[in-house]
This record gives C-alpha cells, sequence and structure tokens, in this order.
C-alpha cells in the first residue's frame, strides 16, 4: 500500500524526535530514512520540503539534512563544527572565554542589567526540571555576554548555546543532573550564579572573573570533562 504525504510526514517527524532531537543534528541519509519511514523516496522528499517549509528540517547539497532553521549567515561548516564538539571541547572553551566576559560586565553594568541578572538567578532557582534548568543557565550565561556590551562576545556566547543544543551535551547534561539530583544540582548552580552577579554588581572584575571560572571549573568536575587539556 502506497504512503501518502501525511502519513509519511507524521511517521518521519517520529523519526527526526527518536534519530535527531536536538536543533543541528543531522538527519540519517535519504536511502535510510525511506525505510524509516516506509516509503518511497519520492514521498520522503515531498515529506522532507513539508518540513523544511515549516522550519523543522534544513538542507544543504553534498553536507545532508538538519534539525531546525538554517543558520542565517552563518557558513554550514560552522554547522559542522559544532557537531564534531565534544562536551570536554565546549567545557574548555567556556573556562577560557567566560571569566573574561564576567569581569568585562563587571565593568559596564547599569543598574537594568543588574536587575536582569538577579532575575535570570531566581528563574534558575524556580526551574523543575532538567530541561527548564538548562534553558536557565543557558540564558543567564548569555546574559552575562550582553552586559559586557560587545557584539562578537555575544555571538561567541549564542555559538556555545548552539553547542549546547547538541544531543552529546543534553545527555551529559542530563546524567549529571540525574546523578546529583534536582534540588542539589538547582541550589549549587544557582548559588554560583549569584557570587558572580554579586562581584558584577559590586563592579569587582577579579572576583567576577574568579567566581565564573570556580563556576565552570565544577560543571567541568561535575561532567567529568576537567581533564580534556593537558
Amino acid at each position: 500500500m502506497r504512503t501518502d504525504k501525511q502519513t509519511a510526514k507524521a511517521r518521519l517527524w517520529a523519526v527526526l524526535e527518536e534519530r535527531a532531537p536536538a536543533s543541528g543534528d543531522r538527519l540519517p541519509p535519504e536511502r535510510v530514512l525511506k525505510d524509516l519511514v516506509g516509503c518511497s523516496r519520492e514521498t520522503l522528499r515531498a515529506a522532507l520540503s513539508a518540513l523544511e517549509a515549516e522550519g523543522e528540517v534544513w538542507r544543504h547539497v553534498g553536507q545532508g539534512t538538519f534539525r531546525g532553521r538554517a543558520p542565517l549567515g552563518r557558513p554550514v561548516k560552522d554547522t559542522l563544527l559544532l557537531e564534531a564538539t565534544t562536551p570536554a571541547d565546549l567545557m574548555d572553551a567556556r573556562r577560557l572565554l567566560e571569566p573574561q566576559v564576567a569581569s568585562a560586565a563587571a565593568a559596564r553594568r547599569t543598574p537594568e542589567d543588574l536587575s536582569l541578572l538577579r532575575l535570570r538567578v531566581a528563574e534558575g532557582r524556580k526551574s523543575r526540571d532538567r530541561a527548564a534548568s538548562e534553558r536557565a543557565d543557558d540564558a543567564f550565561h548569555q546574559s552575562i555576554a550582553q552586559v559586557a556590551r560587545n557584539p562578537l562576545l555575544i555571538a561567541l556566547l549564542r555559538h556555545f548555546s548552539s553547542a549546547r543544543c547538541r544531543a552529546v551535551w543534553q545527555r551529559e547534561w542530563d546524567r549529571t543532573y540525574r546523578r546529583i539530583g534536582v534540588e542539589e544540582f538547582t541550589r549549587v548552580h544557582c548559588d554560583h550564579h549569584e557570587h558572580v552577579v554579586d562581584a558584577i554588581e559590586a563592579g569587582d572584575g577579579r572576583a567576577a572573573h574568579r567566581a565564573m571560572a570556580r563556576h565552570l571549573e565544577a560543571v567541568s568536575i561535575e561532567m567529568g570533562v576537567r581533564d580534556h587539556k593537558p
């Protein structure tokens, strides 16, 4: 029996949720997808086109099909770089950059900035599951970059955020979250964030640098990626 486009689209969506759950994940090739969906290649391509029109996938000739919207103004090679980024790579980059960003934020903060950062900490404390905790944590770190008022730093932190959407990062984050426990994980991380904001509010760049470095060091240890670099 021939599979119609709507049925294929529904089955394809189920495959996406299982095989490419995060934005930027690469889908299996068409020869594999058509068997997973149970349709012809022609019907599969029609279903992919429908999802692409909805912004659920995007395709690039020679590179494959990816989950999410096509990155605007970003070369495909950057997307592939994100795909290859490991949690250890990401945490190493964050430990190198984000303490400096926090130090800059301490020198450039305004009363409105401090209100935003306090709000981000409060949102983190209210999170009750892994997904909410991840979103709150990501929003906090991106807000620090906004306070630093350097568009390149903001772009880099957004790049880090894209890497955090990768399935491999999400698996490690989930494993760490479950091992430590919901309440302890939330309390410790939000306490660290509050120490960073205290230093920024005081205009103490060195203290902000130290607080952020301690926080990211703790996260690296919790995730088991501290010894990535010699």
